[in-house]
């Protein structure tokens, strides 16, 4: 049966929403904006895993990922149209903070988690390997090569080369998608023997998947209109810690990660590994297939500016955690160390990001 917050959270935050438009916000109703986003994140994944248990994996894992990353586009443009000129680079931190979250953070601790519990788990390299082999390409395009181009400024692309970063993003995201989906399906289920009690547990019907899909819309809309309302509050208190604006994008992807990574995590500790590492490269896949054209044909259409390309010392993180990354999934097996590992480089990039 549905929980009463699950209903509860997503119609006070749309309730919220239309309290604070066209009002300042400030003080106590800052907070409960806030406290309103929070919670409207979490609903909006809850009820993406509903409709996911109805439709079966590898199905779930991808309608969540597609959930979260609607969220995070939503997010990124909103605070572009608001940002102006001051938000060109606001896609490129969020994009990037997304794939080391998911790299370092999710799959360090998933990989953590599970060999505490599990000693050592498996999971099928056929799958991890040709999603990380699409994150490398896609990460790449989108956020390497823009720093080397040389027919516009630093870090940017021409409108042409945004065109062909963006239909190219799109085009290896649907490709993965088909894999996952249809072609090689059975790369990216999950072991006969997990334990997690959700796997066993009877299929939402009918009913609760439609209401979770209705509750889900209101949940986006809710995050959306509530982070644009609080952007001003959040550019403002980074502002005043003399924080780099990068943090900005760190603080967008943790928040819409939050609940993902307590799935991989449940799924890791269930020994449940390949779902874990299904859902952590699938969504940051996503977060790069999807956004890139999202925020392109924005800044395109609305003339807004754009610059992608990372600074040398995101750069050679990026590099890192990949080489790191291929070590990982290349086996097949993972055990504490290598979880330790991508703990570490997920402590470097938030070190580093806030010392740069």
């Amino acid at each position: 049966m549905t929980r009463h917050w699950t209903w509860i959270v997503p119609l006070g935050a749309a309730a919220l929403l239309a309290l604070a438009v066209g009002a300042p916000v400030a003080g106590a109703p800052a907070a409960a904006c806030a406290a309103a986003l929070v919670g409207a994140v979490i609903a909006a994944v809850h009820h993406a895993e509903v409709v996911a248990a109805r439709v079966g994996e590898p199905y779930g894992t991808l309608v969540l990922a597609i959930a979260i990353t609607v969220i995070e586009v939503a997010l990124i443009v909103s605070m572009m149209l608001a940002g102006g000129p001051d938000a060109a680079t606001l896609p490129r931190d969020t994009i990037y903070s997304a794939v080391m979250v998911i790299t370092t953070g999710v799959v360090g601790l998933c990989v953590l988690v599970g060999g505490l519990h599990h000693h050592e788990q498996s999971f099928r390299i056929e799958g991890a390997s040709p999603a990380l082999a699409a994150l490398v390409a896609l990460a790449g395009l989108s956020l390497v090569l823009p720093s080397y181009t040389t027919s516009s400024s630093a870090g940017t692309y021409t409108v042409s080369q945004l065109t062909f970063a963006a239909v190219s993003s799109l085009a290896l995201w649907a490709v993965f998608v088909f894999v996952q989906t249809v072609r090689h399906r059975d790369y990216f289920l999950p072991a006969a023997h997990a334990e997690d009690e959700d796997v066993h547990a009877a299929p939402p019907t009918a009913a609760q998947t439609w209401a979770s899909f209705g509750l889900l819309l209101v949940s986006l809309v809710s995050v959306v209109g509530l982070a644009k309302t609080l952007s001003p509050l959040i550019e403002a208190a980074v502002a005043a810690a003399g924080a780099p604006k990068a943090v900005i994008g760190i603080a967008i992807a943790m928040l819409v990660l939050l609940p993902e990574t307590w799935a991989a995590v449940r799924a890791a500790q269930a020994d449940r590994l390949q779902t874990s590492m299904t859902l952590a490269l699938g969504s940051a896949l996503a977060s790069i297939g999807l956004t890139i054209p999202a925020v392109v044909a924005a800044a395109v259409l609305l003339e807004l500016p754009l610059v992608l390309g990372l600074a040398p010392k995101d750069l050679v993180l990026l590099a890192l955690t990949f080489l790191v990354s291929a070590i990982t999934l290349g086996t097949g097996r993972t055990n504490v160390m290598q979880g330790a590992v991508h703990l570490v480089l997920f402590a470097a990039f938030l070190f580093l990001s806030l010392v740069p």
